[in-house]
């Protein structure tokens, strides 16, 4: 009698087993993550990125803070020949806003699909010669005519940052 009681309780075990590995989600190719993006303009289109590294610790700890996600300090990526990077602008003055400074948001030039996309960005620093006249800028060609104009400046401060685009004009990942 005993054995026929374990028979039947194994056998309600397997099927039991059986119907809840049936019920469980499929997981379907590679592992998701979740990364908070940020928003940004390219060509005076919306776009999305986000940060993974930063080769500054002060950046590193500023977008780590800012987007509640750790942003890695690798100081190599300093290194990295200006041939193999794009732009990002920042804002530090002017209309206030989402950019990592609390002014506008950043603008990015050569999105993906266009000669010289790279997700490592060398940082420039835009700074409104009167913060009062600020408007938003959505390109690099805006941002590049203000600067002919004198309504702002442009600082290089050798900072580089892994910021790939994760929706852009035409595509996303």
């Amino acid at each position: 009698m005993k054995t026929n009681y374990f028979s039947r309780i194994l056998i309600l075990v397997l099927l039991l087993s059986a119907f809840l590995a049936a019920c469980a989600p499929a997981q379907s190719g590679p592992a998701m993550a979740e990364l908070p993006a940020g928003k940004a303009y390219a060509e005076g289109k919306e776009i999305y990125f986000v940060h993974t590294e930063a080769s500054d610790a002060d950046v590193a700890a500023l977008l780590t803070t800012m987007m509640n996600s750790p942003v890695l300090e690798v100081p190599g990526l300093a290194d990295v020949p200006d041939s193999a990077l794009a732009n990002v602008y920042v804002f530090d003055n002017g209309l206030s806003g989402m950019g990592p400074l609390g002014f506008q948001a950043d603008v990015f030039d050569n999105p993906p699909g266009s000669e010289g996309y790279s997700p490592l960005r060398k940082l420039n620093v835009v700074t409104w010669v009167d913060p009062a006249k600020a408007r938003e800028l959505k390109s690099v060609a805006d941002i590049l005519q203000a600067e002919q104009a004198g309504e702002v400046t442009i600082a290089q401060p050798g900072v580089v940052i892994n910021m790939p685009f994760v929706v852009w004009d035409g595509g996303k990942r």
